[in-house]
């Protein structure tokens, strides 16, 4: 794995653990796996009208996963579908899947951009989140 991947931000993202764990009575859940890289993620949300009161995530998975995971649950609360939306939006500017520039904390993401294979990665946790709110 290249050192290029394992940028301090991330790596104190993923020391954080922002979210980590699981929600004693969450309003939804989800689960979702990358059968590509093994990568797993369970996102746990407690909703109030409409909106995200509380988020929980629990990952199996590498570096990457578990940075985005933890930058998803610092953002997420107080957010709807749109906002959440917008977030995911960030997340694929900084992997180079959209363009113009992607906002703290995802900018972070920006060195994955050159390694395709990965994107899926930090990825993962929005798609998790996206199942949980539908």
């Amino acid at each position: 794995m290249s050192d290029e991947l394992y940028q301090a931000r991330i790596v104190a993202l993923a020391k954080s653990k922002t979210g980590a764990g699981k929600l004693a009575a969450p309003t939804k859940s989800a689960r979702r796996d990358n059968p590509l890289c093994g990568d797993r993620v369970t996102i746990d949300v407690r909703l109030a009208d409409g909106r995200i009161a509380e988020i929980a995530h629990q990952v199996r998975g590498c570096l990457l996963c578990q940075a985005s995971a933890a930058a998803l649950a610092a953002t997420a609360v107080g957010r709807d579908a749109a906002g959440i939306a917008e977030l995911r939006h960030d997340a694929e500017r900084a992997v180079g899947r959209e363009a113009g520039k992607a906002h703290a904390p995802f900018d972070a993401f920006e060195p994955v951009a050159s390694h395709k294979s990965r994107h899926e990665c930090v990825l993962l946790p929005f798609e998790a989140l996206k199942d949980a709110l539908s």
